[in-house]
């Protein structure tokens, strides 16, 4: 009877001892700001490399640079737009 009641007991405070455990609290969420500055960042990095990428091309004339850069401009241009209606 000994065994039991002290078997019993120590698996209730084991029990008890788990489910006192905390769990880690999840990551806050960024707001709807950080997430549209996190996003124009990103746009502008990739605006930026797009445009070295065509500004330092050996075999593109003037006139396909210009034709590349300007599409390119309309292009970040209504995608920062877009980011801005968010």
């Amino acid at each position: 009877m000994k065994k039991l009641f002290i078997s019993t007991i120590l698996l209730v405070s084991l029990s008890m001892n788990v489910s006192a455990q905390k769990h880690p609290a999840p990551p806050p969420h960024p707001s709807k700001s950080e997430l549209v500055n996190i996003k124009s960042r990103e746009l502008d990095k990739r605006y930026n490399l797009e445009k070295k990428a065509i500004l330092n091309h050996p075999v593109a004339t003037k006139k396909m640079k210009q034709e590349q850069l300007r599409a390119l401009n309309e292009k970040y241009q209504s995608q920062k737009r877009l980011l801005k209606k968010m």
